[in-house]
């Protein structure tokens, strides 16, 4: 068993993963946002000097969690393809052998902003494209944090990300979970995003990632 945190969230039981997703033990489902496979390609066809073998990273570490627990299905919550360039052969090539690996595993993409631009995924990926919300126990899934009129929302599209403050002027920049009353966000999946700088609100609660641990921030 790989890291994580166990947590209790609109009366439901959730696990932060130490890897930047979350298993809804409940549902035996793991959940994935803003992979944006195929983004340092977008880069590269645009003539940016970027990183080689970020997709091949990004799916070795899905690899490992699919290995670590026990997953009926996979969700990703938008944002599974970063660009129209992100269809590049070498990068659908390694898609392709990833998802033969994994045959019997149902995935599940909700549309993001960035999946509307880049189109849908192969239809060989065998994965099932949704609009948002998609419902799933207690939760809304969704790519925007847009609040439900009835469920918590679990969403991604913002990369959240937070600053641990040491002693002096140290300060560590790490990829965190946002849990608020009725919206939470989840880190970006992809080693290749960013992120956004996370101000707690009165009631919110960060969870911070890193040197394969969760902790919550205080």
């Amino acid at each position: 068993m790989r890291p994580y945190l166990s947590i209790e969230l609109a009366g439901a039981e959730l696990w932060l993963l130490a890897e930047k997703a979350i298993y809804y033990p409940a549902y035996r489902a793991l959940l994935i946002a803003d992979a944006h496979f195929g983004k340092a390609a977008a880069y590269r066809r645009l003539g940016q000097p970027v990183p080689h073998g970020t997709t091949d990273d990004n799916l070795e570490r899905l690899d490992n969690l699919l290995a670590g627990y026990d997953c009926e299905q996979l969700i990703f919550l938008g944002d599974f393809l970063h660009a129209p360039e992100s269809h590049a052969a070498l990068t659908l090539s390694a898609l392709r052998a990833w998802r033969d690996r994994h045959a019997g595993l149902a995935i599940t993409l909700i549309r993001g902003n960035h999946d509307k631009r880049a189109g849908d995924p192969p239809q060989d990926l065998r994965i099932n494209v949704v609009p948002e919300p998609l419902m799933l126990g207690a939760f809304a899934l969704q790519h925007e944090p847009d609040p439900h009129p009835t469920h918590h929302v679990l969403a991604g599209h913002v990369h959240p990300a937070y600053r641990l403050q040491g002693k002096g002027r140290q300060s560590l920049r790490l990829p965190c979970f946002y849990l608020l009353e009725d919206v939470s966000l989840l880190p970006a999946f992809g080693a290749f995003t960013g992120g956004m700088n996370i101000r707690p609100a009165q009631g919110g609660r960060i969870y911070v990632v890193g040197d394969g641990a969760v902790w919550e921030a205080k």
